[in-house]
C-alpha cells in the first residue's frame, strides 16, 4: 500500500518549463504555502500541516539528488512535533509562548552551530554522496535548521534566517529542473517578509499593551 502511494506521489502529476513534475512536488507546493500563512498568523495548526509539507518534500528532494536537504526533512517532523507542544505549553508554567526577539547568547549559539552544520555537512555531501551542489544543500540545510528552532520558541528573527536560505533555495531549485518548487520558495520569501513585519508588530503591541 506504502509503496503504491509513493509510486503515485513521484509520478509526473505535469510538466512546469520543460521539466516534468511530480505529484508530491505539486502537493508540497499547496500545503507549502498555506502552512506558511498559518505561520505568518501564528497559527498553532501550521504545525501538523508542515509535518505534512516536509514528508512531501522529502520524496521531492531525495529524487533529484538533494540528499541534505532529504534528510533534513527527517528532522523537520521531530521540531513539527516539539514546535506543537512548545507553541501550547512551551511558555511561563506552560503557557503558551509569546513572540520574543533573539537574544545575543542565543545568537552565539546559533552562529557557532550553523558553521559546525555547514562545514561538517559539506565534507559529509562533498566526499561521501553524489550531490553536485555540496556547499548550497550544506548551508541551506544550516540555515534551515537555525530558522525551524527559532520558529519553535517564537523568535522574531527566524524570519531573517529564512529570507537567507529562500535567496540560496530559489536558484539552486531553478538549477536542480524544480521549477515549481523554485516558484513556491519565491511566494515563500515574500510571506517571509510578511511573517517578519507581522511578528515585528505583535511584539510591539505586546510591550505597548
Amino acid at each position: 500500500m506504502l509503496g503504491t502511494v509513493i509510486d503515485w506521489l513521484t509520478g509526473t502529476a505535469l510538466t512546469a518549463f520543460g521539466a516534468p513534475t511530480t505529484w508530491a512536488e505539486v502537493l508540497g507546493f499547496g500545503t507549502g504555502l498555506v502552512n506558511v500563512g498559518l505561520l505568518v498568523r501564528q497559527h498553532i495548526l501550521n504545525w501538523p500541516l508542515g509535518i505534512l509539507n516536509v514528508l512531501l518534500l522529502m520524496l521531492v528532494f531525495w529524487s533529484v539528488g538533494l540528499y541534505a536537504d532529504a534528510t533534513l526533512q527527517i528532522v523537520y517532523v521531530v521540531l513539527g512535533f516539539y514546535g506543537w507542544w512548545a507553541w501550547l505549553y512551551g511558555g511561563a508554567r506552560r503557557s503558551r509562548l509569546v513572540v520574543r526577539r533573539t537574544t545575543r547568547r542565543e545568537w552565539l549559539g546559533l552562529a557557532a552551530a550553523g558553521v559546525v552544520l555547514t562545514a561538517g555537512l559539506w565534507l559529509f555531501l562533498d566526499r561521501l554522496t553524489e550531490s553536485t551542489v555540496p556547499l548550497a544543500d550544506a548551508a541551506t540545510t544550516a540555515l534551515s535548521l537555525l530558522a525551524t528552532y527559532g520558529q519553535t520558541r517564537k523568535l522574531i528573527e527566524n524570519w531573517w534566517l529564512w529570507i537567507a536560505a529562500d535567496l540560496i533555495y530559489i536558484p539552486l531549485y531553478g538549477y536542480k529542473d524544480l521549477w515549481l518548487t523554485a516558484i513556491l520558495y519565491v511566494a515563500f520569501l515574500i510571506l517571509c517578509i510578511l511573517g517578519l513585519r507581522s511578528w515585528q508588530a505583535a511584539r510591539r503591541e505586546m510591550i505597548t499593551g
